[in-house]
Formats: C-alpha cells, sequence, structure tokens
C-alpha cells in the first residue's frame, strides 16, 4: 500500500475492512459511466478516487459501462469515454466490462426472485406506477397485479422477454414494503420493456434492466469489494442491499461521497446535451464545456486535473467549487512547464523616429525564467512595432505606470522608449500610431546611469511578426450556481454572451508561425494559451486561452 497517499473517510472505511480482513484483504474498484454523454469534469474525480484507491492498495480497478437503455446510449459515447479515462491515466489493465455483458446472468436472477415470490409483473403503465407509489408523507397502493402468484409471474416475464408485449405494457418489479419510509423501496421497477436496438446487442433483448437492479449485481459478478459512489446514491444503497441479500451473492459495500460541483458551469449531461444539440455550443469538446474533452481541447492536462481533484479532497457535504482552484491547477503547472512568448492581441503600432529606417537587430529574449535549461531566442527588432492598446493613454490617472505623454517605459528584453506624440485618424479619432525616441544604451532592459522606469510592456516587430487566429475564453454561465433554479426556468438563459472573443488577426512574435498541435505557451502579460488541434491548419496555428495570468489587467479589450 501507498503509505504517502492522502487519506479521507473513504480510504479510512477501506482501512478499516481490511484490519477486519474482509474479502480476503482484497480491494477492487470500478467507474461504472453510463454511455448517453461526453464525461466532464465530475466524472474526473470519481475516476481519479476509484482509480487511486486501486493503485495505492495494489488492488484492482474496472472500467464498466452502465448500458442498459438503448433508446440514449450510442457506441460514440463508449469511445470518448474510454479516451478520457486513457487520457487522465487510469489504466483498467483488460478488465473492460458492460453491464450488457451480463444481461442473460441478471435475467437468471430475476427469475430467481420471482420463484421466491420476491418480484411480480405489473400491469400498470409507468404513470399508474408513479401514482401508486404514495408521497414521503402518505404511503403507497398496491398493484393489482401484486397478488400474482410465482408460476403466473415466471409466465409473463417470459413472455415479456420474448417480445409479446409492447413498450411500457408490462414492468417485471420487485415485491417488497408499499408503505417504507424510501420511497425506493416500494416495489421498485426491475425491467421495462423497450423494443430498441441496442448499440451492443443489437435486437436480442427487449426488455431492459433498470440501474438500481443492475449495478448492484454488476459489482456483485466482478468482485467489486467498494461500490464508490457520489451522494445522490445513499437513498439507494437500501434497495442496493435488498436485492444482493435475496439472491445471496458475493455484496461489495457502497460508499458514498459528495460530487463535486463546479461554479459557472452545469454538471449535468441532460443540461450539457441539451446546449449540444440546440447549438449553443460547438459540441461535446467546446473549450467553454465542463467535458474532460472540452477542457483537454482548451489545454488543461491530466496532471492539472489530477491536482485539482487532489487540492478539494473528499467531502460528505455537498458543496459548490470555485472555478478559479481549477484555473490555478494549471496556472502552476504551466508557470514551469510553459515557454513564454509576446503576442499583441489589441495592437497599436509604435514608430521609433530615431530608430535608423530599413535597420533591424535581433533582441534575446529568454523562454522560460523558471528553467534555465529551456534556453533563449532571438526576437526581431526594428523602427515600427505594435504594442497594446492599453498600454497607452493620452491622460492617464496618477497610477498608470505604462506609456503615454513625455513618460518612459521599458520594452521586454529591449530598450527604454519614451513618448513624443500620438497620431490619429482625422475621421475616427482613434489613435493609430504612437511615435516614440529610444535609448540605444538600454538594451536588455537596464540603463547604464541607473535611472530607473516603473512600466515594462510587451511588443512584436511590425514588420517580421505573424498573424494568428486566437480565442480568448470565459466563464460559459454568468450566474455563480446556474443549476439553481425555480421549477420550470430555463437555465441556458443565464448562458454568457461573453464567454468566447475570436480575434483573427493576433500579432506574434515570427517563431509561432508554425506552433505545433498540441503545444502551451505563455503569452507575457495576458494568460496562458494552447495550440488547438482541432482548429489548427498547417501554418495556421489557433491558440486558446487556457487561463488569463492571476494579475486582472492582462484582460485586454478587444477590437
Amino acid at each position: 500500500m501507498n503509505e504517502n497517499r492522502k487519506n479521507n473517510f473513504v480510504r479510512e472505511a477501506i482501512d478499516k475492512d481490511l484490519e477486519l480482513n474482509k474479502n480476503d484483504g482484497r480491494v477492487h474498484t470500478r467507474f461504472p459511466p453510463e454511455p448517453n454523454g461526453y464525461l466532464h469534469i465530475g466524472h474526473a474525480k470519481a475516476i481519479l478516487l476509484n482509480y487511486g484507491i486501486a493503485r495505492d492498495y495494489n488492488g484492482k480497478f474496472n472500467l464498466r459501462f452502465d448500458d442498459t437503455n438503448p433508446c440514449k446510449e450510442e457506441q460514440k459515447y463508449v469511445d470518448a469515454i474510454i479516451k478520457d479515462v486513457k487520457w487522465l491515466g487510469a489504466d483498467w489493465e483488460d478488465r473492460l466490462f458492460y453491464a450488457s455483458d451480463y444481461f442473460e446472468k441478471m435475467y437468471e436472477c430475476a427469475e430467481n426472485l420471482i420463484k421466491k415470490g420476491k418480484a411480480y409483473v405489473c400491469d400498470l403503465s409507468l404513470e399508474e406506477v408513479r401514482q401508486y407509489r404514495g408521497s414521503i408523507s402518505e404511503p403507497g397502493k398496491e398493484s393489482p397485479s401484486r397478488g400474482r402468484d410465482a408460476s403466473e409471474n415466471l409466465e409473463l416475464f417470459r413472455k415479456m422477454r420474448a417480445g409479446d408485449f409492447t413498450d411500457g405494457e408490462k414492468t417485471l418489479r420487485a415485491r417488497i414494503d408499499m408503505r417504507h419510509p424510501n420511497l425506493l423501496m416500494r416495489d421498485p421497477i426491475m425491467y421495462r420493456i423497450m423494443h430498441a436496438e441496442h448499440h451492443r446487442t443489437g435486437r436480442d433483448w427487449c426488455i431492459y434492466p433498470m440501474y438500481d437492479w443492475a449495478h448492484g449485481l454488476e459489482d456483485s459478478f466482478e468482485g467489486i469489494t467498494h461500490s464508490i459512489c457520489s451522494l445522490e446514491f445513499e437513498t439507494h444503497r437500501e434497495l442496493y442491499d435488498w436485492f444482493l441479500e435475496e439472491l445471496g451473492v458475493f455484496h461489495p459495500r457502497q460508499i458514498e461521497f459528495a460530487r463535486l460541483n463546479l461554479s459557472h458551469t452545469v454538471l449535468s449531461k441532460r443540461k450539457l446535451l441539451e446546449l449540444v444539440e440546440k447549438g449553443l455550443v460547438e459540441g461535446w469538446d467546446d473549450p467553454r464545456m465542463p467535458t474532460l474533452s472540452g477542457l483537454r481541447r482548451r489545454g488543461y492536462t491530466p496532471r492539472s486535473i489530477s491536482k485539482f481533484c487532489d487540492s478539494i479532497g473528499v467531502a460528505k457535504m455537498n458543496s459548490i467549487i470555485e472555478i478559479n482552484v481549477l484555473e490555478n491547477s494549471i496556472r502552476e503547472e504551466l508557470n514551469v512547464a510553459a515557454d513564454r512568448v509576446m503576442a499583441v492581441l489589441d495592437p497599436v503600432k509604435v514608430v521609433i523616429t530615431n530608430y535608423p529606417e530599413g535597420e533591424s537587430e535581433n533582441i534575446r529574449a529568454v523562454n522560460n525564467p523558471e528553467d534555465d535549461s529551456r534556453g533563449y531566442r532571438d526576437i526581431p527588432f526594428s523602427r515600427e512595432l505594435y504594442i497594446e492598446r492599453a498600454d497607452f493613454m493620452e491622460d492617464p490617472p496618477r497610477k498608470f505606470f505604462r506609456l503615454s505623454p513625455g513618460k518612459e517605459v521599458r520594452l521586454r528584453y529591449a530598450y527604454f522608449i519614451k513618448c513624443e506624440k500620438a497620431v490619429k485618424d482625422e475621421t475616427t479619432g482613434q489613435i493609430k500610431e504612437i511615435h516614440c525616441v529610444y535609448d540605444p544604451e538600454t538594451r536588455g532592459g537596464d540603463s547604464p546611469d541607473g535611472r530607473k522606469v516603473k512600466g515594462t510592456i510587451h511588443w512584436v516587430d511590425a514588420k517580421t511578426c505573424v498573424e494568428n487566429e486566437v480565442r480568448i475564453y470565459g466563464n460559459l454561465f454568468t450566474e455563480r450556481d446556474p443549476q439553481d433554479l425555480e421549477e420550470g426556468e430555463d437555465f441556458t438563459k443565464h448562458l454568457s454572451p461573453d464567454s468566447v472573443r475570436v480575434i483573427e488577426r493576433c500579432k506574434m512574435e515570427p517563431c509561432l508561425r508554425q506552433a505545433l498541435p498540441g503545444y502551451r505557451y505563455q503569452f507575457e502579460r495576458t494568460g496562458y494559451f494552447f495550440v488547438d488541434p482541432e482548429k489548427s491548419r498547417h501554418d495556421a496555428p489557433v491558440f486558446n486561452r487556457i487561463v488569463p495570468l492571476r494579475d486582472t489587467w492582462g484582460k485586454i479589450k478587444g477590437r
């Protein structure tokens, strides 16, 4: 067992089981996604928790698809989930399973419950079943079908499997207690009729197990020792236990933890699917989405997501984690790993009037101040440059330390420059050029006479810079908790109109002309950026901003 692991109440429960030699000292976990959508950051927490436990206790970890609803499940979701789990680094070795692998065994278990008088075929419609269930304050009402004997129920169940009934005409229900305080125990449905094609079994089946029936059996069949799931399944545990005890099969232990809720987004596959189907985002992998494919395309790394999940821990109470906690995880990684470059998002031209016309030079710049082994690069410098429009003000406030008339600033890695005048467009009044003089004795950014300047700004050479597309991504929703809605309220009304801004011709250092997809950079004073593998083309990289820098003045307004 890994003694350096971070402890939590789930691991404490496992430690106690091991002390008692439960399960012969085995630890076996699983991640059981339903293939009805893409995985999101909340699933990452569950994957890393389950896999981490198996790894640290020298146990086993399964990936298993709960593919019990053919109307909502597709092979494309299976493929996407496998890709995401691999990307996170969770290794299930040769243990990839599907609920559909066990359909025959589940059916046999259902027949056993029928023979014991613990399950019956019900003629009520799904709506009638809901009506008969009662409420927390009112007991349920028994189905008229509840009194059938085992032989009749067995015959009807076999006819259900044979396809003799239409969708919804009959269900198989457990016979438990219609007055039970836990509504889930009031004769829950085990099987429903669905004449639909399954992505793996085709038309072999027309009855499909409900999640509560299938889930515990899958865990049991696979020898899972600890069924670790999110807190909303706590009320399901009693039913989970009842099925396994009535069948007399291997009984895993279910442990619940608080699911991850992240601010300014939604973590409901149903809501995420709605965003995709309504065209409100580009797709499941839109970099604004909290899906793992979206985070990957935005530029997040598996390591940053693992660090994030580790930092928030495993709790018993639901809470909302601020999105900046996730952002900090990738900042900390890229501060060390990402090379620095200069790019100007909202350019205005600077003309250095005392720099010789037609001449240029190379300025040496450090690639990463956190890692000397990353070396240096040469940046072209000449008479005309671009700087950020926000780095100049004609009439600045007192603590504005950037460029203004008569004031001096340092050009990053280059020279001191002083503004002489601003040239405006006669029609719009917008500044189109800033005329400056430079001090040739300050090459490298230091003055031999010891004078100091408070402002340092970035720049690119106007003659040699390249123009590439940049996408500035922000929060998908304006509200901190867009899922906390009044009944019937449309969550999409809280979508942010400014969640993405496209800058088609950002001015960049020439070294970024052939930036390769998948590379990450820090644009100095602006943020961390990722070369989008989906949007980039040969000699035309597209840069997604992963996160801004911690200082807010890097948030430069667009054109």
